[in-house]
């Protein structure tokens, strides 16, 4: 069968602000196509004028047309643009595999049902935010009423990462909306498409012009700009620790709340009563899914002594089975890395590790031909103080390290900087847990890998982030709360 590149609509590549499409008075940058290394499209390259003018049209709604829609409205608009992203869902997935080399299977499974079910999520919640009365003691012998509201943090600032756009816009966009806020969304330079496609889906469900703004452009300036901007009351990034520190110490000079996503270093725990085949397809899931460009990718598979030589063995056959190639064509089951930089990063990790005595059982190669492709690895023979068990890789690449019972595991799983997931590989439910409640960890997963939802809150723990996104928590994050006391 040949692949199937189209695409039936011309890309959106201008900034959105206000309601209008315009362009950059900065001009364009060049976006590529990942797995051919040609360009797709000739992206505008956001300002910090350009910020500026976004923020202002996000704040002019805020006293506006969209400060005054009820909860029920909100719901609305919500439910309508989930509507509008599984309409369009077939041409978003294909918008993600051209853009971050992904198969465009993966968009189409995970990704954008993801992205339409976090509105829906969110649209059910818009009317139900509500505060609550607080019994006191009186004012100077005088009985009170005492409540407290929930009410919009503001303008908001979301910079978005390239692995999964679309979803991650819906995880910090949705609760955002469904609360009240206004937004400005900076996309990731290396892979903007299907957000500026959500764009015009945004303005098609009928949000008011200004509600939402989107404005692609590089971190260093059109980033920045967000993050210092004074009129912009949070910021909510996801990306990785270098950066999300930056952000901490620029949101600080005007004291704005963060919400940060800062990846990880996750472990997979397969204890010896676990079933073998499940954790070995569940552990390379979360080696390898999206080319292992994903925050919670697990990485550090730790495995019991006792079945450690058949899941070296099971994870390399694994990895060697992964066919890399055009993610348009079906009997792909591996993409591209992003970009050049993506590429030479997860190579230069490679090194490291057989250089530090890891054992390469499988991969460690650049792909040949044309695209940012380098072949599934796994390394045996690790310890957890190697740089390739310590250092978020962001590509393909798995160190598997055994331990002797379950407090050396869970020792090993915590001893990371990080905290964002884990998995817990395991028959026995009292064990299973015990140790989710003793792995330092947002997310922990019992014979699985990434079961994500939008009820359930997202987010790390120590360098893997602050605060969390989603389920109730994304609605305690996108709003303030004020208490309001009468003397009667």
């Amino acid at each position: 069968m040949s692949a199937d590149h189209s695409v039936d609509t011309q890309f959106a590549t201008e900034l959105f602000i206000g309601g209008r499409w315009r362009p950059s008075s900065a001009g364009t940058f060049v976006n590529l196509n990942p797995a051919t290394e040609e360009p797709l499209a000739d992206i505008a390259d956001g300002t910090a004028a350009d910020v500026d003018d976004a923020v202002c049209a996000a704040r002019g709604q805020l006293d506006g047309e969209w400060g005054s829609w009820s909860g029920i409205d909100r719901g609305k608009v919500l439910n309508r643009i989930a509507d509008l992203i599984e309409r369009d869902g077939d041409l978003l997935a294909r918008l993600e595999a051209l853009d971050i080399g992904k198969p465009v299977g993966q968009p189409t499974m995970l990704d954008i049902p993801n992205a339409a079910n976090t509105f829906r999520h969110f649209a059910g919640w818009a009317d139900k935010i509500t505060g609550q009365a607080i019994p006191t003691a009186g004012y100077f012998g005088k009985p009170t009423h005492s409540y407290t509201v929930r009410e919009p943090v503001g303008v908001i600032g979301a910079i978005i990462p390239w692995n999964t756009p679309l979803m991650i816009t819906g995880w910090k966009l949705a609760p955002a909306l469904a609360a009240g806020n206004t937004v400005v969304i900076k996309p990731p330079e290396a892979a903007p498409l299907s957000i500026l496609h959500l764009g015009r889906l945004l303005a098609e469900a009928g949000l008011p012009p200004g509600t939402v703004n989107i404005v692609p452009g590089d971190g260093a300036v059109a980033g920045n700009a967000l993050v210092e901007h004074p009129d912009v009351d949070k910021i909510s990034f996801t990306g990785s620790p270098a950066v999300g520190r930056l952000i901490q110490e620029r949101a600080a000079k005007t004291v704005k709340r963060v919400t940060l996503e800062l990846g990880g270093k996750s472990p997979q725990i397969i204890l010896d009563d676990a079933d073998l085949e499940a954790a070995i397809n569940g552990t390379a899931m979360g080696l390898f899914f999206n080319q292992g460009e994903t925050c919670a990718a697990g990485t550090r598979v730790l495995v019991h002594r006792s079945l450690y030589g058949a899941v070296v063995d099971g994870l390399a056959a694994a990895a060697d089975a992964q066919v890399l190639g055009d993610p348009f064509d079906p009997a792909t089951t591996m993409g591209a890395l992003v970009d050049a930089k993506q590429r030479d990063t997860v190579l230069r990790y490679v090194t490291i590790g057989t250089d530090e005595g890891a054992r390469l059982a499988a991969g460690g190669a650049r792909h040949q031909g044309p695209g940012y492709f380098v072949r599934p690895t796994i390394f045996a023979d690790a310890t957890n103080d190697m740089t390739i068990a310590r250092e978020e890789i962001f590509g393909p690449v798995g160190t598997v390290i055994p331990f002797d019972d379950p407090a050396e595991a869970i020792r090993l799983a915590n001893q990371t900087q990080y905290g964002l997931a884990a998995s817990i590989w395991t028959r026995d439910v009292s064990r299973a847990h015990i140790l989710a409640r003793r792995v330092r960890a947002g997310a922990v997963w019992v014979n699985g890998w990434a079961a994500l939802d939008p009820a359930l809150p997202w987010g790390g723990m120590k360098t893997s982030g602050v605060g969390r996104e989603l389920g109730w928590s994304g609605i305690l994050a996108n709003t303030e709360e004020k208490a309001v006391t009468i003397v009667l």
